[in-house]
């Protein structure tokens, strides 16, 4: 950024030569040219203070972030949740599967109402699945 030649006191306190030969600018124009020259230099000067706030603001929050998303990458990530989600739905699926191969082995058991399961110590098997 370069650097401020003039502040709005500089501009304010800013006398100018007076030129009694020739032709001169008028006084007043020129002070009335002068103070809109310093109302916005007052405007410049409270945006950049306002933007360099904003600045630091968003400055603290990328170091934040910075830090959130180093401190997530060195632990390592622990998808228990998803595994006991898989997990249930595995065995779900495994329980579907072997109901479906028992019906389709012992169906015509089941059918007749034959309670004697496949096991020989009397445990028996009903549609829902083993009764002891």
């Amino acid at each position: 950024m370069q650097e401020i030649n003039f502040t709005t006191q500089d501009i304010l306190q800013k006398e100018f030569k007076e030129k009694r030969m020739g032709t001169a600018y008028d006084p007043t124009d020129v002070d009335s040219f002068l103070d809109l020259v310093i109302k916005d230099y007052e405007t410049f000067n409270r945006e950049i203070s306002q933007l360099r706030n904003e600045n630091e603001q968003l400055s603290g929050k990328v170091d934040d972030l910075t830090r959130q998303v180093s401190a997530r990458q060195a632990v390592p990530s622990q998808p228990e949740s998803s595994n006991s989600t898989t997990s249930s739905v595995t065995n779900m699926d495994i329980l579907k599967r072997l109901s479906n191969l028992e019906r389709h082995v012992f169906g015509s058991q089941l059918d007749n109402g034959n309670n004697q399961g496949p096991l020989d110590n009397g445990g028996s098997m009903s549609q829902s699945g083993w009764n002891s």
